[in-house]
């Protein structure tokens, strides 16, 4: 499990699990518990492993376990699987299930599922402040008395209220509850339940409640059933009569038109009637909700005419700022980097190291390394808070309402359009993002699909090349626009190529049927700058650049050797890239593009670096004062229009970095799939070459 918080180290006396529908405030409930910065967001499925933090209350130590955000215990989820998994492994003393207070109805069918589970449920009605605007007051206390479980109003943003909800969780975990709730199901599910309880409870060392483990087992959820046996090392499948009795019930069912998808319906079902029983009533609108601004922005934002434009004009206005925005810095921060490498050469000298090792050091891994921070650093600083902001504000939702209906088209799920936004900052958090897909199937071509959009590292070659040879004479505001136009251009064009893969992998080696899924549309939120700043730097930024950092360091070393060693009266780069020659030509440019491309695997931003290291026939990476100079080079080593062309395809569709290599054998588990998904974008973006440089000499011939 991976602990984003505080580690478990001196065994607290009491440990409560946090659970909770998506972008119900769950984490930032955590958040001011545990006074730790824990991730928030705004879409589902954002946090797939548990994080772990610690409080006091009372004299007493908790820790608090924030468990994957899911909608049910029922789905077959990663997500879902895994918190339904720790809850049924009772690990936890209490269970605090945080809910939404403007919908309150929908949230309910969880808490009714873990009250199931275990008795010891406390309930944080959060987003109070939410529903007062909204003009609904919840009669909490006579909730309480309907579940005959604890409810707590609380606002978390504020900390308004978190005060007794520590207070009912020390009392639920000194004084724990005996009786689980019970849901009223139809009377065949309950007369199957009582006939296979009565098996169940003669199993020894049985933890988890007979009745929920009864409705698993009708329900045929072998994933759950698996999490209980790596908790418990128990396996119920094993016991020969319980096994013959499920069989038995099961075909009884079918013969009288029960089939196990009928039974599971009824069981959500009996959920949805339980939940709108409980708030009959207790939901009073003491005025007429005035829905002015959401429902106008959201038929704006969502409205089949302005949708599509209003997200352009905000990716748009998104590499707008952060072109403009990252030029000053990266300059000031290159200045500073590089000033310093004379001192580090001069200390060398000092010390009496070697001349190529110090050349190697410092010439090679430093700078190599001070390029790839100067680069990303400061348009990663801009590009993760905005990217944050609109999380925050609630608007990454809405993009994926608009594009689920093409991801639908290529036999997709909508939920890749989320993990396609997240590839963006960096394609290895986009792949690990897919845990939040339900369908192998589907989670796998988001997988294999999430490099063809690039990534924070290929921005800068492909905004130097826009400038270069697309803006001509514009200047200032002007060229920044034209480059953010261009940009978000190509950010198109690379959606597109997504679309075509995804399409192609679902008619082929992933063949299957599109799976359906709720998209929640959380309300618009003010949101909360400085906190989305400081999580965006910290959580997003400086994580991505020390791991891109790891792989630029050792990579430093490798090109400086490819530079500096001879072989003849060549380098070693050169013999490289006279070979690969005749094979880049056909791709519009040149061996020493491939080469760096091939070069730059451990970081997309040393791809460009290494072409004017070549260029220049220098022993390491140089840098140029303005990209005038850098296209008189170009130019002077063959480059024209088609070749600024291929190197923008190829930069958007070659393989993977290492590190996004690294996750994707992570997430997958498999060799195969990792291989796959560095040779599918590498053989479309060479044929998507190959197919343009050759049109691009027909066209040439015939004008």
């Amino acid at each position: 499990m991976q602990k984003a918080a505080a580690q478990k180290s001196a065994s607290p006396a009491y440990t409560v699990a946090l659970a909770g529908n998506p972008n119900v405030g769950k984490s930032t409930v955590f958040n001011a518990l545990t006074g730790m910065r824990q991730h928030t967001g705004n879409w589902a499925g954002k946090t797939v492993g548990n994080a772990y933090g610690s409080y006091r209350f009372d004299g007493k130590a908790y820790t608090l376990v924030d468990l994957p955000g899911t909608y049910s215990l029922l789905s077959h989820s990663e997500e879902e699987t895994h918190a339904s998994g720790f809850l049924s492994s009772l690990q936890s003393d209490a269970v605090t299930v945080v809910c939404d207070a403007t919908c309150l109805a929908r949230n309910l069918h969880l808490v009714l599922q873990i009250a199931e589970l275990t008795p010891n449920v406390v309930v944080c009605i959060n987003l109070m402040d939410e529903a007062k605007k909204r003009g609904l007051h919840i009669d909490t206390e006579e909730l309480s008395l309907r579940l005959q479980l604890p409810v707590v109003p609380v606002t978390a943003r504020s900390k308004q209220g978190l005060l007794r909800l520590e207070a009912e969780i020390a009392q639920l975990c000194h004084e724990k509850n005996t009786q689980c709730y019970q849901t009223e199901y139809p009377a065949y599910i309950e007369k199957a339940v009582l006939d296979l309880e009565s098996i169940l409870l003669g199993i020894p060392n049985l933890r988890m409640p007979p009745r929920t483990l009864a409705l698993k087992l009708l329900r045929d959820d072998r994933a759950a059933v698996q999490e209980y046996k790596s908790y418990f090392h128990i396996d119920i499948y094993e016991n020969a009569e319980l096994q013959a009795r499920v069989q038995s019930i099961k075909k009884s069912l079918s013969e009288n038109g029960f089939s196990e998808s009928r039974i599971a319906d009824d069981i959500a079902s009996a959920f949805v009637y339980a939940a709108e029983d409980l708030t009959a009533g207790i939901l009073v609108e003491t005025r007429p909700h005035k829905r002015d601004f959401q429902a106008l922005a959201d038929r704006i934002a969502l409205g089949r005419k302005t949708g599509i434009p209003i997200m352009l004009l905000l990716l748009l206005l998104v590499f707008w700022i952060t072109i403009v925005g990252a030029n000053y810095p990266s300059s000031l921060l290159s200045d500073a980097l590089f000033s310093l490498q004379d001192v580090l050469l001069k200390v060398c000298d000092r010390v009496g190291v070697s001349p190529w090792l110090r050349d190697m050091l410092v010439l090679g891994m430093y700078r190599v390394l001070a390029w790839v921070i100067a680069v990303m650093l400061p348009p990663m600083a801009i590009f993760f808070p905005l990217f944050t902001l609109l999380e925050d504000f609630g608007y990454l939702p809405r993009v994926a309402f608009h594009l689920d209906h093409h991801f639908r088209k290529a036999n997709t799920c909508g939920k890749q359009a989320l993990t396609m936004c997240m590839g963006f900052g960096c394609n290895a958090v986009g792949v690990t993002g897919c845990r939040i897909i339900d369908s192998p199937r589907e989670r796998l071509i988001a997988v294999l699909t999430n490099s063809f959009v690039p990534c924070n590292g290929r921005f800068p070659t492909l905004i130097s090349i826009i400038t270069m040879f697309f803006l001509g004479a514009a200047s200032g505001f002007t060229a920044s626009v034209l480059s953010s136009l261009l940009l978000t251009l190509t950010i198109l064009f690379s959606v597109f190529c997504t679309f075509a893969a995804s399409k192609l992998l679902s008619k082929t080696v992933l063949k299957g049927v599109p799976s359906s899924f709720t998209l929640e549309l959380p309300p618009y939120r003010r949101p909360q700058v400085l906190k989305v700043v400081v999580r965006s730097v910290f959580d997003r930024t400086l994580f991505v650049l020390g791991r891109a950092a790891s792989v630029a360091a050792p990579a430093g070393i490798v090109i400086w050797l490819f530079a500096n060693v001879h072989i003849g009266d060549s380098t070693l780069l050169n013999v490289c890239a006279d070979f690969l020659n005749p094979f880049a030509e056909l791709l519009g440019f040149d061996g020493i593009v491939l080469l760096a491309f091939i070069l730059g695997l451990p970081a997309n931003e040393i791809v460009f670096p290494i072409i004017i290291m070549a260029y220049m026939a220098s022993g390491s990476i140089l840098e140029f004062e303005s990209l005038t100079e850098l296209r008189t080079l170009l130019v002077a080593n063959g480059w024209t229009l088609t070749t600024a062309v291929s190197v923008m395809l190829f930069s958007l569709m070659h393989w993977p970095c290492a590190t996004t290599l690294m996750t994707i054998k992570k997430e997958t588990k498999s060799v195969k799939w990792t291989l796959v998904s560095l040779v599918l974008p590498t053989a479309i973006g060479m044929g998507t070459c190959f197919v343009f440089n050759l049109l691009a000499r027909l066209f040439a011939c015939v004008f």
